[in-house]
């Protein structure tokens, strides 16, 4: 990941850092599980605001019962959708040769365990 884009996510609140004597930002090991958040997040193809909105919820010591339930609803609508769009590219896949397939088929392990990895950090 590139200063820049680390730079960027600091200016718009995605990331926290101190300044040491020299100016230099400093970044804590929180800020770093973060920006590994952000990453995963950003392989989902999830927009910033909602990225910041998922990390506020992360954070937060005392959610109330309406937010959760209405996050429990877009990431259950998005499954929804995830699974609708995987079923829809069934009969292409089937065409596929092997080596096509494999390739596939790696990606959707990745992308798998990261979303396994994103539920987790939710749920922990």
């Amino acid at each position: 990941m590139s200063k820049r884009t680390i730079d960027y996510y600091t200016s718009i609140g995605l990331l926290k850092a101190e300044r040491s004597k020299s100016n230099y930002r400093i970044y804590s090991d929180e800020a770093l599980d973060d920006l590994k958040f952000i990453e995963e997040c950003k392989c989902l193809h999830f927009p910033l605001d909602e990225i910041k909105r998922k990390l506020e919820m992360r954070k937060a010591k005392n959610l109330q019962e309406s937010e959760v339930e209405k996050h429990v609803s877009a990431v259950t609508q998005q499954m929804r959708q995830l699974h609708s769009d995987l079923f829809d590219l069934i009969p292409i896949l089937e065409k596929l040769d092997e080596d096509q397939k494999e390739k596939l088929t790696s990606n959707l392990s990745l992308l798998r365990t990261v979303l396994m990895k994103s539920l987790l950090s939710v749920t922990t």
